[in-house]
């Protein structure tokens, strides 16, 4: 069994970088590649390029995005799970943030998160709790990428992008083909900074329908 709790390279760089997990490398990375965040002055603040986090704990991923956007942004995140505050440097307390802390599936959350919309761009890290059962856990994360898809069809607006994590395995295909049919364009990538015995990766959808 891979020994998660013993630091590597990726997660010792985000702790000197600032950032709760090694995850942000792979956003970092995804962003990097497709372009999902706007370049610096192409969006100003009277018009903020508006962001959905799904999954969002402990937090890699909200804070760089708020540190790449600044105030040209707002980003909306939400996680059954409370954000690491041993980072943020009050990001967290700012007005172009706003967290829920709640189950995503739940008509509230979902209610809330939906309403600070519609946003340009939807990302997910959701994972679900391993159990050790690579079919189990590929259908759990199926299930949780499934729903970060329904949060598109209703969230994004026309021309939005998305980035989700799947377990690869089981009827991925299908979810693929669903990306391909809300989004112009529709890719699977894996970050180098995916663990090497991990079965992640990530589905891109760009330019929605």
């Amino acid at each position: 069994m891979a020994n998660y709790g013993k630091p590597d390279f990726w997660a010792l760089k985000s702790q000197k970088e600032g950032y709760p997990a090694r995850s942000v490398y792979k956003l970092r990375e995804l962003n990097e590649k497709f372009g999902l965040l706007p370049a610096g002055g192409s969006c100003r603040p009277s018009s903020p390029f508006r962001v959905l986090d799904l999954g969002a704990a402990p937090g890699s991923w909200s804070l760089y995005v708020l540190r790449i956007l600044g105030d040209r942004g707002f980003l909306a995140a939400g996680d059954i799970s409370p954000l690491s505050r041993r980072y943020d440097q009050g990001l967290f307390d700012r007005d172009n943030f706003f967290f829920i802390q709640g189950d995503i599936t739940s008509e509230d959350t979902r209610d809330a998160l939906l309403s600070r919309g519609p946003y340009r761009l939807l990302l997910s890290d959701l994972a679900p709790a391993t159990t050790g059962s690579r079919q189990v856990d590929t259908l759990r994360s199926l299930s949780l990428a499934e729903t970060a898809l329904d949060y598109a069809g209703d969230a994004l607006a026309q021309g939005g992008s998305m980035a989700v994590k799947v377990f690869q395995g089981g009827d991925t295909a299908s979810l693929l083909k669903r990306i391909r049919e809300l989004f112009r364009t529709g890719k699977s990538f894996k970050p180098q900074a995916c663990r090497r015995e991990s079965f992640e990766t990530y589905y891109i959808g760009l330019d929605k329908k």
